[in-house]
């Protein structure tokens, strides 16, 4: 099978080298991808967000499976041109694309099915959202309504960071939330129409600092499975959230194809959606390859296809993940610092690097990015697999990077 990856970041890296050792695959090509891709795949310069260019790479090369990594082309509708010229892509159309794309979509269409999430209200002007204040209590949560690459969210600790956030928005679609108290987990799920098969948990690491401090940002690290996400729980959380979702998205005509991640908060009263993303995380994707057994693009042209599936077997071990991200980040990150010591860290047992943010020049790697690398690593246990995860950042020179050290620190406490 020959096999079109659209993406250039740490997830894609990590759909690459699971994709790579699926015997069904006899080609991978990369778009654009980079140079950690370019390990495993043929980069080829294409705009993901093209469908016309996408379709047109895809009938040139003989593709017979087109993944999409990121949400952007799946928003922009590549899987729906892909599909019209009769190439399989596992990816949902741009209408089931709108429960990553739409805050509000999402919101709303729990509202209809009676989907646990936060109380909340859709607003349009910035005058609207600060007097909607008033119906919330503080701590409240402001999101951007639309795509915002894992941010665009505001946890207001005040009413006045609050009313900061609205301000710094301005006049455009926000949805404001009640604060939900908890400890969040990500859930992964293959989705065809009304099927939904849960695959994977995660925990990811959102704040910028060590203990859960300072700015969202994409995401600071992750490691699966998440303990914290019972079996119990995962399946109230597909019984409540994950499948009434794929029946109404069925239902309304607009069947979701791929992978639903729900990001959820575990409360006092049972699982709640904090929100959808309509393709695999990042960095739970550099977590949760590493676990994935069997032929993992088979299963995806199974998805793609409208063909039988099962969930795919897990390793037992533990996969961590720690991003190593570029001075700045999230705000403007330090960009062109070089990158050395990755082939000493990949000598370490269990050790893979995935490119987040890199380029290359006759010199080696370099940083183009605010996440620049993934440094994942698998162990028997989390401890272990943390140890050698820090081990490994601890021999790569990057001057201008920086990393949280205490990733996947609420279940080592617990574990203690």
């Amino acid at each position: 099978m020959n096999i079109l990856l659209l993406g250039s970041g740490g997830r894609e890296d990590a759909l690459a080298w699971r994709l790579k050792q699926s015997p069904s695959c006899t080609r991978l090509i990369a778009g654009p991808g980079n140079p950690g891709i370019a390990r495993w795949a043929e980069c080829v310069e294409i705009d993901p967000c093209d469908p016309t260019a996408v379709v047109a790479l895809a009938q040139r090369e003989g593709v017979d499976l087109v993944v999409v990594g990121p949400e952007a082309p799946l928003v922009a509708g590549v899987a729906d041109a892909c599909r019209a010229a009769g190439i399989a892509c596992f990816g949902p159309s741009a209408a089931g694309a709108q429960l990553e794309g739409s805050k509000g979509f999402t919101k709303d269409l729990c509202a209809r099915h009676d989907i646990p999430t936060a109380a909340y209200v859709r607003i349009e002007t910035e005058a609207d959202a600060l007097a909607a204040l008033d119906r919330f209590s503080i701590p409240v949560v402001i999101k951007a309504d639309g795509l915002a690459a894992g941010k665009g969210v505001t946890v207001a600790m005040s009413r006045e960071e609050a009313e900061a956030a609205i301000r710094a928005a301005g006049d455009g679609p926000l949805v404001i939330e009640e604060f939900l108290e908890g400890e969040e987990a990500s859930l992964f799920a293959l989705v065809d129409g009304p099927r939904a098969v849960a695959i994977a948990s995660a925990q990811d690491h959102k704040r910028v600092g060590e203990g859960d401090t300072g700015p969202n940002t994409g995401g600071m690290g992750a490691y699966s499975p998440a303990p914290v996400l019972t079996p119990e729980l995962e399946a109230r959380a597909m019984r409540e959230i994950v499948e009434p979702t794929a029946r109404a998205m069925a239902d309304a005509g607009t069947p979701f194809s791929g992978v639903l991640f729900a990001g959820l908060m575990l409360t006092a009263a049972g699982p709640k959606l904090i929100e959808y993303n309509v393709r695999f995380g990042d960095p739970e994707c550099e977590a949760i390859m590493p676990r994935i057994e069997g032929d993992f693009a088979a299963l995806l042209h199974a998805v793609a296809t409208g063909a039988p599936f099962d969930a795919p077997s897990l390793s037992r071990d533990t996969s961590m993940t720690v991003i190593i991200a570029a001075l700045g980040y999230p705000g403007t990150p330090v960009k062109g610092g070089r990158i050395t010591g990755l082939g000493r860290a990949e000598a370490i047992d269990g050790i893979t690097v995935f490119h987040a943010g890199t380029s290359s020049d006759d010199q080696g790697i370099i940083s183009t990015g605010g996440r620049v690398l993934a440094v994942t690593a698998r162990g028997s246990t989390l401890r272990e697999a943390r140890d050698r995860a820090y081990q490994a950042v601890d021999v790569i020179d990057f001057e201008d990077g920086f990393c949280r050290r205490d990733i996947g620190w609420r279940e080592l406490e617990r574990s203690a």
